[in-house]
């Protein structure tokens, strides 16, 4: 089993940054890859980014240049960098990671951006 526990949402102006946070627990021992995924009211929900133990990393075209997922190993912590945020952007943000073919998920945190 893998907890992860996301925070860092809230509201923010158009252009704003913020910067999410997902801490993993449990166990984590050969989780392959991490990632976030948002959902906005009546929308599916959709990978944002990810990163890969292996290395390497994976953006949707809507945040490339705007987006940095990174991670502090030393603190089993995954982060994503949300810069020059747009309405669009607005939604609930969780953490996922994959291990074993399973694929464990956060609860999700909020993120509302104003015009």
């Amino acid at each position: 089993q893998v907890q992860l526990v996301e925070s860092g949402g809230g509201l923010v102006q158009a252009g704003g940054s913020l910067r999410l946070s997902c801490a993993a627990s449990g166990s984590i021992f050969s989780i392959y890859s991490m990632g976030w995924y948002r959902q906005a009211p009546e929308n599916q929900r959709d990978m944002v980014a990810r990163i890969f133990t292996v290395g390497g990393t994976a953006y949707a075209d809507s945040v490339k240049g705007r987006f940095t997922i990174s991670r502090d190993n030393a603190k089993n912590t995954v982060y994503l960098q949300m810069n020059s945020l747009k309405p669009e952007d607005t939604a609930v943000y969780y953490c996922s990671a994959l291990k074993d073919g399973i694929k464990y998920w956060g609860k999700g945190t909020l993120v509302t951006v104003s015009s």
